[in-house]
């Protein structure tokens, strides 16, 4: 006996069993949908904590600053809003997140610093808006148990 004459059938250890590999797609469905529902509570808390802080700067200090303050935190919403669309195409389409969305920032400084009636300080304050609620989406998660 040969090996040329032996035939080669598909045995149940080659053959894929009609199967694609994915058996389950609903892990992914609901993990998508996790990071839906982070992202919305992520939006709400930065314009609650925008709005609040917009009306203690407007009464503290002037209208002109609280302006500016909301200049800087729309661009952090912004800023959200494009990093959550990078996270969302990361895996399917992509295997990197971009580095373009500190553009805004820069821009805006840039921006801010030729103009005369923006300030820097409260734009980037109110740029790192977005991080104080993370920094309050951590510490309720973190206390808070379902």
């Amino acid at each position: 006996m040969s090996l040329s004459e032996d035939s080669i059938d598909p045995t149940a250890t080659t053959q894929q069993d009609g199967k694609s590999g994915f058996e389950d797609t609903e892990p992914a469905n609901s993990s998508m949908a996790e990071f839906y529902r982070l992202y919305q509570e992520l939006l709400l808390i930065t314009l609650a904590l925008t709005g609040i802080i917009f009306v203690s700067v407007w009464i503290g200090y002037s209208l002109n600053i609280a302006l500016n303050y909301l200049l800087g935190a729309c661009a952090g919403v912004l800023y959200l809003k494009m990093l959550s669309r990078d996270v969302e195409r990361l895996g399917r389409e992509k295997q990197s997140l971009s580095k373009t969305r500190l553009a805004l920032l820069v821009i805006l400084i840039l921006l801010a610093s030729r103009l005369n009636q923006l300030q820097i300080l409260p734009i980037f304050l109110g740029f790192l808006t977005y991080k104080a609620t993370l920094i309050i989406y951590v510490i309720k998660t973190a206390f808070v148990s379902d």
